[in-house]
């Protein structure tokens, strides 16, 4: 658990320092996803910055996934919505309202009762079919982003968010689906899901983080690579809650997910307030 906390800490202030490298790019096409933005933001010293710090964070969250059920990694990660609020307040001074403070609250406190609710790690054996199907949703991450550069402004930072962590989602479970005995089988479709899932993630996350609010942006972000691994895991892996807190899980559940529309109502970057309103 302290390793999941410690990557949390690093994806938090990694997203803040990918925001300003990403911002301060030159723009691009202005489609959903755009693979060169990677290039012109690789140029900026924060953007290597944060990536040296997802480095260390997946590292960590690699250690953690090893040990414990998807969701309580993942109940553990979201509170890197707080570290991103806190360090995106100071260095790009963003002036949050309450309402976005209560929001990152809320998804920190109803993913926590995650954590809290759950058991042990689940060793449950896999449908084959499970591991082509992560392949092919890695494979679609880049046509989620494709499909929401087309939304208005206001709702397209959260969903490219929300396909990034999607795309990390695909990470954790692929982890989880790599044998430790034989990590490098060619005949495993989640060994080349893995990396598939990690690009299209950071494709998407880059382009969210210059279109919009980066705290909502990290809000999709936490939700996408939380709830639905967190399925994955209880459904196909065996992971269970503790005995008798099912409701804990659903209710943190419920808590999540409407922080996290509250962050997509109240996050809106300036820029695109203005337009709006036009």
């Amino acid at each position: 658990m302290i390793c999941a906390l410690g990557s949390a800490v690093c994806y938090g202030t990694a997203s803040v320092f990918q925001a300003v490298a990403a911002r301060a790019a030159e723009p691009g096409t202005g489609s959903g996803v755009d693979p060169a933005l990677l290039l012109r933001a690789v140029r900026q010293w924060r953007y290597v910055v944060g990536l040296a710090l997802d480095g260390l964070g997946f590292v960590l969250q690699i250690v953690a996934l090893r040990a414990l059920p998807i969701y309580a990694v993942g109940a553990a990660l979201a509170a890197s919505l707080a570290v991103t609020a806190v360090v995106a307040a100071r260095v790009l001074r963003a002036r949050l309202a309450p309402a976005e403070w209560g929001a990152v609250a809320a998804v920190c406190g109803g993913l926590a009762m995650l954590g809290l609710a759950s058991g042990a790690e689940g060793h449950g054996t896999p449908p084959p079919a499970l591991r082509w199907s992560l392949l092919a949703a890695a494979v679609a991450i880049p046509v989620l982003g494709a499909a929401a550069g087309r939304l208005p402004g206001r709702a397209r930072a959260p969903v490219l968010g929300l396909g990034a962590g999607l795309g990390f989602g695909v990470v954790e479970v692929a982890v989880r689906l790599i044998d430790a005995t034989n990590p490098l089988d060619p005949a495993n479709p989640a060994l080349y899901a893995l990396p598939l899932g990690g690009a299209g993630a950071f494709l998407l996350l880059t382009s969210a983080l210059q279109r919009g609010s980066v705290t909502t942006a990290t809000a999709g972000l936490v939700l996408g690579e939380t709830v639905a691994p967190a399925l994955v895991g209880v459904v196909w892996l065996g992971d269970r809650t503790r005995g008798g807190l099912e409701w804990l899980a659903v209710t943190g559940f419920v808590v999540a997910v409407s922080g996290a529309l509250a962050l997509a109502r109240f996050g809106e970057a300036p820029g695109e307030a203005e337009r709006s309103g036009e």
